[in-house]
């Protein structure tokens, strides 16, 4: 996946967690869960969701690491 098809990915599977946020608006250094008002369920759904989405395991331990828009670009372009 490149960079565009992950931020849409991301902006698709936040939209059925947390419609009326807005990915767009969020900084790549910005805190996602902070900058679009996620608890931590919401979060973790949104990882499982990019999980589901993208069939790749998102071990719990490595969920700090998609706490960001750069972050999670990083991880998932691997």
């Amino acid at each position: 996946m490149n960079e565009q098809q992950i931020r849409t990915l991301a902006a698709d599977v936040l939209a059925g967690i947390a419609p009326e946020a807005d990915l767009a608006t969020v900084g790549d250094d910005e805190d996602l869960r902070d900058a679009l008002d996620l608890d931590s369920m919401d979060f973790l759904n949104f990882v499982i969701g990019l999980s589901e989405r993208t069939g790749l395991k998102i071990p719990e331990a490595d969920t700090a690491r998609l706490q960001t828009m750069r972050g999670l670009l990083a991880y998932l372009v691997r």
